[in-house]
C-alpha cells in the first residue's frame, strides 16, 4: 500500500463524538466479506472515521481497514463496523466506521495526529 499524505480540512460543524476528530484526508483499503475498496478518510479519531465513497456499506456491515499515520511506517490495520451512512444531498457522500478495537501503538498514532492538527496555527 503507497504511504499516504494528510491533507489538513477546514473545521466542519458541532461534534457529537466521545473524542475530538481531526478532519484530515488520508487513503484508507478496506474490505467487506466479498469486495475491495480504496477511498479516502476525511477525518479521524481513536473511535473511528468517516470515509467519503459513493458506494457505502449498509450500517452493520463489518470492514476490514488498513491506513498510514503520516510518520510512521506502519500501516494501521483494524476491523470496524459501519455505524452512520449519508448521501450526496447530507454534505459529503460516505460512510461512519467505528473501530471495533485498536492496538495501544495505533491509538498512539492517531491521538498524536489528532492532537497535532487541533494545535496547527489557524486552528481554535
Amino acid at each position: 500500500m503507497p504511504k499516504s499524505s494528510v491533507v489538513p480540512l477546514p473545521e466542519s460543524g458541532p461534534e457529537r463524538r466521545r473524542s475530538d476528530r481531526a478532519d484530515v484526508l488520508v487513503r484508507v483499503d478496506y474490505q467487506t466479506v466479498d469486495e475491495i475498496f480504496s477511498d479516502f478518510a476525511r477525518n479521524i479519531n481513536e473511535g473511528g472515521m468517516f470515509v467519503e465513497t459513493d458506494r457505502p456499506a449498509p450500517v452493520g456491515t463489518s470492514v476490514s481497514l488498513q491506513f498510514r499515520i503520516p510518520g510512521s511506517d506502519e500501516p494501521v490495520v483494524s476491523r470496524g463496523r459501519v455505524v452512520r451512512v449519508s448521501g450526496a444531498g447530507e454534505g459529503a457522500a460516505g460512510m461512519g466506521i467505528e473501530f471495533d478495537a485498536l492496538d495501544a501503538r495505533s491509538r498512539t498514532l492517531i491521538n498524536d495526529l489528532v492532537r497535532s492538527l487541533r494545535s496547527a496555527p489557524g486552528r481554535r
